[in-house]
């Protein structure tokens, strides 16, 4: 997608509502891919516009190859909307039939009873939609989604309303799916979940896309380390080396006349700032030259709610 924008305009031309604005962004294949961002970013849109659903007002949209717009492009789309209307005195396998046909696929009974066996609805299957519960409606939807074996999953709030058991399963089936080769698209306000699935994630807010990369780098803070040291070790030489006691004010001679304290208060658990590898074992070597001894180290890092927020810049936002 490059210079996406899409304006809804207003009765009579009275101006109108920027939804998209400009928006750029690559999805890799093959990735599991989250898109976040708070109510009225623009995500609905986006998918929309994906999908050959909304025509953008500007800018060009690309998927798996070709326009959105294309029958052969959309068959190879598995999608799972966020309010999803069923036929409630269906009963699934004849709901996963209608769907296979609209898919041009050629029903077949037992491959979709095992697919509702995959999504744990083997035992529904003689019940009717009207009396799935929520999660069950959206186990359903996941399978009419992965008819046909598609390139591209586009899920929409995938796990809404299904208990954390079930959105284990979830979790497995998306997984399997990627190892296969599927190129995931999730869009979910469920953070947590967006984090144990994929495996890149962009941020949307107001129309544009504000950070975009690996969870890995983007929930990285910095080159920071964590480091755990046995009792005993120095704290004035662990400063001097370039450690920072958690709660320190920093690595200069005040912290120094400080760090007794602090250093016994937090356990021996400093942080360092290093830039690679060769910084960190620089000072870690300094470190041990000192008399301490390493017991646990690992790189500082913010979860997704945390990166969301530093990237709106509000407290206050909802995913």
């Amino acid at each position: 997608m490059q210079g996406l924008r899409k304006t809804y305009h207003r009765a009579f031309g009275r101006g109108g509502h920027e939804a998209l604005r400009g928006m750029d962004l690559v999805v890799p294949s093959g990735s599991a891919f989250g898109l976040i961002g708070p109510n009225g970013a623009g995500k609905t849109t986006f998918i929309k516009s994906v999908l050959g659903i909304v025509r953008p007002t500007a800018g060009t949209v690309r998927v798996l190859g070709g326009s959105p717009e294309d029958p052969a492009i959309r068959a190879r789309i598995g999608y799972l909307p966020e309010r999803l209307h069923l036929p409630g005195t269906w009963k699934s396998p004849a709901f996963l039939a209608t769907v296979a046909r609209l898919k041009g696929l050629k029903p077949d009974a037992p491959a979709l009873l095992r697919l509702l066996e995959r999504v744990g609805l083997s035992d529904a299957v003689d019940r009717r939609i009207g009396g799935y519960s929520k999660g069950m409606r959206q186990r359903l939807g996941l399978a009419a989604a992965l008819l046909g074996e598609p390139a591209l999953l586009v899920l929409d709030e995938p796990t809404d309303g299904i208990d954390p058991m079930g959105r284990l399963e979830v979790r497995r089936i998306l997984q399997e799916e990627v190892r296969r080769g599927v190129t995931l698209f999730l869009n979910s306000h469920l953070l947590a979940e967006t984090e144990r699935v994929c495996d890149r994630v962009a941020i949307l807010a107001d129309g544009r896309v504000l950070r975009e990369g690996r969870l890995e780098d983007l929930g990285r803070g910095g080159a920071r380390w964590r480091v755990r040291f046995a009792p005993g070790a120095q704290a004035s030489a662990l400063v001097a080396a370039g450690f920072v006691p958690v709660g320190g004010a920093g690595s200069d001679a005040t912290a120094a006349t400080n760090v007794q304290a602090e250093g016994a208060r937090d356990e021996g658990v400093y942080v360092v700032d290093a830039a690679d590898v060769t910084v960190l074992n620089a000072a870690l070597d300094r470190a041990r030259a000192s008399g301490a001894l390493l017991v646990e180290l690992r790189r500082e890092g913010a979860d997704l709610e945390a990166v969301l927020l530093g990237a709106v810049g509000s407290p206050g936002v909802a995913a």
